[in-house]
């Protein structure tokens, strides 16, 4: 179990650099775009993202 975490950590943190590494300007352009966005916004993207994690997750390990 312990393995399986850092395995999941890694992954997320390769994905969470890659737009850094790919195209830094535009994930400068994506910040300061989101930026501007309210708190709520903010909150129904990031609940959307983790209920589509949270999906994935399920329909993967069943």
């Amino acid at each position: 179990m312990p393995e399986a975490l850092i395995v999941v950590l890694g992954v997320v943190l390769i994905v969470e650099g890659m737009p850094w590494f790919l195209s830094p300007r535009g994930t400068k352009r994506m910040l300061s775009e989101l930026s501007q966005l309210n708190d709520n916004a903010l909150r129904v993207v990031g609940l959307v993202f983790m209920l589509a994690g949270l999906l994935l997750v399920y329909f993967v390990k069943g």
